[in-house]
C-alpha cells in the first residue's frame, strides 16, 4: 500500500500534474481542495479564523473546514496564535474558535512555490 501523503508534501505537490485517482487515494478531494483554499488564505492574511473562511469557501466545503484546518496544524503548516474569536455561525451561539496563522515551515513552502511559478514564467 502506497504511503499517504502529509498536508506538507500534498502542499509542496500541489501544482504537478496529479491524477485525480492520486489526490483522492491522498485524501478526498473536497478535503484536498479546502486544504488548499486555507492554506491560500493564510498567504494573503496574517492571521485569520474559520469565521473569515466560511465568508469566502461555497456551503460545500464548511463541512470539510474543520478536517483541513486539523491536517493542516497537524502537518505544521498552520499555527494557533493562542487567541480565540467568537463564531459567527448562528448555530455555535457564539462559541470561541481559534485564529491561525502560517507556521515558517508553511511560509517556506509558499515560497517554494512562488518561486516555482516565476521559474516556469521566465521559462515560457
Amino acid at each position: 500500500m502506497a504511503r499517504r501523503l502529509t498536508p506538507a508534501e500534498r502542499l509542496a505537490t500541489a501544482d504537478k500534474d496529479l491524477l485525480l485517482e492520486e489526490i483522492a487515494g491522498q485524501s478526498s478531494w473536497d478535503q484536498f481542495i479546502v486544504e488548499q483554499a486555507v492554506f491560500h488564505f493564510g498567504q494573503r492574511h496574517t492571521e485569520w479564523s474559520c469565521n473569515d473562511l466560511r465568508d469566502v469557501l461555497p456551503e460545500l466545503g464548511h463541512g470539510f473546514l474543520g478536517a483541513a484546518i486539523n491536517s493542516l496544524r497537524t502537518g505544521g503548516i498552520i499555527e494557533h496564535t493562542d487567541r480565540m474569536v467568537p463564531s459567527t455561525q448562528a448555530n455555535t451561539h457564539a462559541h470561541r474558535i481559534a485564529v491561525w496563522r502560517l507556521t515558517d515551515k508553511g511560509r517556506a513552502i509558499a515560497a517554494q512555490r512562488k518561486a516555482a511559478r516565476q521559474q516556469e514564467r521566465r521559462a515560457a
